[in-house]
């Protein structure tokens, strides 16, 4: 590898789109990320202005690799390794408002159900299938 590129891996690992860099490696073998609007493996070396589509829980984000590092530092570091798109942020956005309508919509009950509303649900759950 030379030193204007960096394994894919290593970078999204790097820049903290995930947690630990196996889990980074899963993510693109699963397809959630694509380099240039190709899926690609694990080893696939980015460079400085390459696009990404990352997709991580129910949030999809386009972004331009401004700058490459091997190593993960602090978050301030990793948020200068890229550059998101406005039409990236503004989606993800409406997606979390949509989310907290829906959250919105249906409560959270007040407390645990007892005995006896729990055997209601299971009844009720039985009788669904």
């Amino acid at each position: 590898m030379s030193k204007n590129s960096v394994r894919i891996d290593k970078w999204l690992w790097a820049a903290r789109f995930f947690k630990t860099r196996g889990l980074a490696t899963e993510m693109v073998s699963g397809g959630h990320v694509q380099m240039n609007g190709e899926r690609v493996k694990a080893s696939r070396a980015v460079k400085i202005g390459d696009r990404l589509n990352i997709v991580r829980n129910q949030e999809t984000y386009v972004v331009t690799i401004t700058a490459l590092a091997e190593k993960r530092g602090s978050a301030t570091i990793a948020q200068t390794l890229y550059q998101e798109t406005e039409e990236s942020q503004k989606s993800r956005e409406e997606q979390n408002q949509l989310r907290k309508l829906n959250a919105a919509s249906a409560p959270a009950p007040d407390k645990r159900p007892d005995k006896k509303a729990r055997r209601q649900i299971i009844r009720f759950r039985r009788r669904e299938d």
